[in-house]
């Protein structure tokens, strides 16, 4: 995974200078020691800050250490003018947490009243149009604070990557997937580049391409990964051809980015001019954390490139596609214990997803355009899927929409992804969401997402809340319990 940021942390005590600075400085070290614990590497900035002249000081050394994510530490009440300066001038993302009292024994020389402190620092990140990271409740023992600057971590991977992306498109976004078809403006308001190319420019750069002597290195890749999977050995060339001009462009066009997605047209004009369906190649490419959405699902891209980040491994995206038959669900009603049938759907693609995140993958053709491009005809041109069943475990579903008056909203929700066999064609799995219904009717339907969804193959909830939160969105919306009405949601049905 090279194409994510890593995070470098580092964590500044404050103190509010009629308190003892002892008590900031020996609170720190103590943070930092259960991080380490933890296996969190984080960098102690040795200056406490106590006043404006402190947060200059730790400019410079937080500069000088190459810290990107900062962790403001208030060991005790902290002065909140310096600390909320010293966010608004650090120039990556930053959390607010504060030290909970350690003993009956030692509450007079020993007391610090962060507790107190951080309500007075809310304030002044309020007056300075700040956006931190607040932990639910930002309180907490040397243990418990290690444990918040661990989503901290994560969450901070998602906004300096953003801030640092770069989105490549090829095609015109298309008429029959108007939802993917969503105004871009947004994301330059969140510091996102976007470069959007013709096909054309994918054909030429591909047929310049042809003969490159790395072609048969990629082939010898692909067959190693394919294994007995590789049904198609006659198509690696060309799909080695394409991931090689592919990875070329991002390295000669990324420009001032340091992070690249793509959105890419794959249908039907690709197959019939380029002689193969692109979706194993776009496997390939999220497994290394570079996301290739299908349809120039710009969006779709996004939110991908999004949950890698969180998860730290590879993503998907997937249709969010079709019902779970009654027959199928009363077959296997031991493994869909908890649910009920209108908790689960089946999120399909064609052949996107990566190896790793499927049981027996193998190359195949995409039998939906093998109707519409060559009926009757042996595969030739839609050739180039990966397919399988999407292996059981948790998964966390996600996506940033831009809406057609140029806002943004979001949605995430946690699941399962069960093991049963959907006995169905391409990249496939049965989900399981809780409420899954009401979500689907009162989320995706009544405002209006499009059906592709980024599936990350853990539970980061929590992380990409929080992050959706910093970015200022301010519409982010989840799975409700059944006791806990939507907006609109009819009372009496």
């Amino acid at each position: 995974m090279f194409n994510i940021p890593q995070v470098r942390p580092g964590i500044v005590a404050v103190s509010r200078d009629c308190f003892p600075v002892e008590l900031s400085e020996g609170r720190r070290k103590a943070v930092a020691d259960a991080c380490r614990q933890k296996d969190i590497d984080i960098l102690e900035i040795k200056t406490v800050v106590e006043n404006e002249n402190d947060v200059l000081k730790a400019l410079d050394e937080i500069k000088e250490s190459g810290v990107n994510a900062l962790v403001v530490y208030l060991g005790n009440f902290g002065p909140e003018g310096p600390e909320t300066m010293l966010a608004q001038r650090f120039s990556g993302p930053t959390m607010f947490v504060a030290a909970a009292e350690e003993s009956e024994n030692d509450l007079i020389n020993g007391r610090g009243d962060a507790f107190c402190g951080m309500l007075n620092a809310s304030y002044n990140i309020g007056l300075r149009k700040l956006n931190p990271y607040i932990p639910e409740y930002p309180v907490g023992t040397a243990d418990e604070v290690a444990e918040m600057i661990s989503d901290f971590i994560d969450i901070a991977r998602v906004i300096i990557g953003l801030s640092k992306l770069k989105i490549f498109s090829f095609g015109p976004r298309p008429q029959d997937f108007l939802a993917c078809n969503a105004p871009i403006k947004p994301l330059f308001d969140l510091g996102i580049e976007i470069m959007e190319n013709s096909e054309l420019d994918l054909f030429e750069a591909f047929n310049k391409h042809a003969s490159d002597p790395r072609i048969p290195e990629v082939v010898k890749e692909m067959e190693d990964e394919l294994g007995e999977g590789n049904n198609y050995p006659g198509i690696l060339p060309k799909l080695a051809q394409y991931e090689i001009t592919l990875k070329d462009w991002m390295d000669e066009k990324k420009g001032a980015s340091e992070y690249a997605v793509f959105a890419n047209k794959c249908w039907p004009a690709f197959q019939t001019q380029f002689g193969f369906v692109p979706c194993y190649v776009n496997s390939r490419f999220a497994s290394r954390g570079i996301p290739i959405s299908c349809e120039v699902d710009i969006y779709g891209a996004l939110s991908e490139y999004i949950i890698t980040c969180a998860t730290c491994s590879p993503a998907t995206i997937l249709d969010i596609n079709n019902t779970v038959p009654k027959d199928m669900y009363e077959n296997n009603k031991g493994r869909f214990a908890g649910y009920r049938l209108s908790d689960l759907f089946m999120g399909f693609h064609c052949g996107n997803t990566p190896a790793c995140c499927l049981k027996n993958p193998a190359l195949k053709y995409q039998l939906i355009m093998h109707r519409l491009l060559e009926p009757d005809k042996e595969p030739d041109i839609t050739r180039g899927t990966l397919e399988g069943t999407i292996k059981p475990g948790d998964f966390t579903m996600f996506r940033l929409q831009g809406t057609a008056d140029c806002a943004l909203r979001s949605y995430v929700a946690e699941g399962e992804i069960v093991d049963v066999d959907p006995k169905s064609f391409g990249g496939i799995g049965v989900f399981a969401v809780s409420e899954m219904a009401r979500f689907y009717r009162h989320v995706l339907i009544a405002k209006r997402f499009p059906h592709h969804t980024a599936v990350g193959f853990n539970r980061v909830g929590k992380i990409l809340f929080a992050a959706m939160k910093m970015l200022g969105i301010e519409d982010v919306s989840f799975n409700q319990p059944a006791s806990m009405l939507y907006k609109d949601e009819n009372p009496f049905k």
